[in-house]
């Protein structure tokens, strides 16, 4: 897998390459590239580019002082996109809804096109039974017991944890590669805690929300009908909030909607692509 060393430290991402149009596609916490393994081959024409950053699924440990933020984290992802000379970008996030934070912070000049898929947004960061996650992390030792709790069936499939958020269940091997890093690194579960404990005041996020209203290119918001993490409303209200904003509501998902309609996700972006004039480019002969 390539990397790339970034402020923050190395950084693993995967790279399809190809002419067309750039896709970057994010992940939640702690999960990886594999995320998104049902919808990126259903792409084809587009450069598709999975970065794994270090929200505690990444495989190795973030600089000791790097700033693990949610602000942090969306600053090192304009930092990647600059890195690699990705320009035009469609910037693709589910469940991690961070990398919004790029234009409220006046960094999204490479991102064209926004697709926000079932994710934090407004003060939900971080959404629902997470807050209680993170209130644990700021105690010594709990990203550890974490760990081991995720290798118990009944506490990793629960409906109110990790098992809430996809309808048709995250597979056993998926799940524990999400987990393994923080498992076998110390320095992960600390990347980890930092990063899950970040959130901002109420207040904070909001002003940070209405800064979004800036970014005057295409934004798709593809939310889950059946999705207890990110509220319904928040579908309606982002759509709303960015002055080209168009909603899509998908049934018959919750929060990983990669993972619960891939199909239905991967022609939801094609057709916002195309209509926003990026058009995949098709093998010649």
């Amino acid at each position: 897998m390539p990397q790339i060393e970034l402020s923050a430290g190395t950084i693993d991402y995967q790279d399809t390459g190809g002419d067309g149009p750039v896709l970057v596609f994010c992940h939640g916490m702690p999960m990886n590239e594999t995320q998104w393994r049902k919808v990126v081959p259903l792409l084809e024409g587009y450069r598709r580019v999975l970065p794994t950053l270090p929200l505690g699924g990444h495989r190795r440990p973030m600089a000791p002082e790097a700033d693990l933020s949610q602000r942090g984290i969306a600053l090192l992802l304009g930092e990647f996109l600059e890195r690699l000379g990705l320009d035009d970008v469609t910037l693709v996030l589910n469940d991690w809804g961070g990398g919004q934070f790029l234009v409220s912070e006046g960094k999204a000049q490479r991102v064209a096109r926004l697709v926000l898929v079932a994710c934090e947004a407004f003060d939900n960061f971080p959404p629902g039974p997470a807050k209680a996650a993170a209130a644990v992390c700021r105690v010594p030792g709990a990203v550890w017991l974490l760990t081991r709790l995720m290798r118990i069936p009944a506490f990793r499939k629960s409906r109110n944890g990790y098992g809430g958020m996809s309808l048709r269940g995250i597979p056993d091997e998926i799940m524990a590669d999400w987990f393994a890093p923080a498992t076998r690194s110390r320095a992960i579960r600390r990347d980890f805690a930092k990063f899950a404990t970040s959130a901002p005041r109420r207040e904070v996020l909001l002003a940070w929300s209405e800064r979004l209203r800036d970014f005057d290119r295409p934004v798709l918001v593809v939310w889950a009908t059946e999705d207890r993490l990110m509220p319904r409303e928040h579908g309606r209200r982002l759509a709303q909030l960015y002055p080209q904003g168009r909603l899509v509501e998908i049934a018959d998902s919750s929060t990983l909607v990669p993972e619960d309609q891939p199909e239905r996700l991967a022609e939801a972006l094609t057709d916002f692509l195309t209509r926003t004039g990026a058009e995949p480019v098709r093998p010649a002969g």
